[in-house]
């Protein structure tokens, strides 16, 4: 089976290479006006379909910023190469991919990534999406105070445990006391069916946060049956609500859920939806 999407040149996006606390990374940005919102990517790097959300995000009124963590961006890699990306980041210092492994250093240049980024584009606050490998990510950088909106797609760390959530104890309770003071949500979207993001995840993030946690849940026969080769001979199962798994129809459950991340942003951010 052929794949139809094809690399894309990230044209409409300014490449920025940041340093922040010593560490530089490059960063894509886009949009001219709004609140700024870190949009950070899946397995196996940023990909078409995540420009492709990211540039949804831009259009309803957000200036997007999209760190480079792992991978090449804007193109649509073999199945191999994705698998290679992913091991490469398993055994990488900045990412904790197992249970008792804590909070990922890589969240401290995320976090200020999103201070940066809310000091350049004012508002009330930043939102920031994860996705996959990154999902937990956007719950443990908000604890910068300016993250008002994070958001949680198929959260897939740690690996080894389907109720672990990839925070160390101290985060975890920080999180919560946090969440509690500022009258912070927390947005999560799954697919049922999901063998890398379950429902223990989910549980355990209600047990976390209580009501404070969103749950989007979607059917496992909604996810686009013909992914990239990655997300088709690797991740092999619906998996990825935002992007490659999103079929881009009116009224489709998948785009209802995209739409409720677009809402959910301009909610907490004070964006006029559009």
């Amino acid at each position: 089976m052929s794949y139809a999407v094809t690399d894309d040149e990230l044209a409409d996006f300014e490449l920025r290479r940041v340093e922040l606390g010593g560490l530089t990374r490059e960063v894509y940005v886009t949009g001219d006006h709004g609140p700024a919102v870190v949009v950070m990517p899946e397995m196996p790097g940023i990909s078409p379909e995540l420009a492709r959300f990211a540039r949804w995000v831009r259009d309803a009124g957000f200036v997007v910023h999209v760190p480079s963590l792992f991978g090449r961006p804007g193109v649509v890699g073999t199945a191999e190469e994705g698998a290679e990306v992913m091991r490469r980041a398993c055994v990488s210092a900045e990412f904790r991919v197992l249970a008792g492994g804590g909070t990922s250093p890589v969240v401290g240049w995320l976090r200020a990534l999103a201070a940066s980024a809310h000091a350049e584009c004012g508002g009330p606050g930043v939102g920031i999406v994860g996705m996959c490998f990154t999902g937990n990510f956007a719950l443990a950088a908000a604890l910068e105070p300016a993250v008002l909106a994070p958001v949680l797609s198929q959260p897939s760390l740690p690996l080894d445990d389907p109720s672990g959530l990839e925070l160390s104890d101290p985060d975890a309770a920080a999180l919560r006391d946090r969440f509690e003071r500022d009258d912070l949500v927390a947005l999560g979207l799954r697919f049922e069916d999901d063998r890398w993001c379950r429902r223990e995840r989910f549980d355990a993030y209600r047990a976390l946060l209580g009501d404070r946690f969103r749950a989007v849940m979607l059917p496992a026969g909604s996810a686009n049956p013909e992914p990239p080769p990655f997300h088709r001979d690797v991740v092999a199962s619906p998996h990825s609500v935002l992007t490659v798994h999103l079929v881009d129809e009116v009224g489709h459950p998948t785009t209802a859920a995209r739409d409720a991340v677009l809402g959910f942003l301009c909610e907490r951010l004070g964006v006029a939806a559009s």
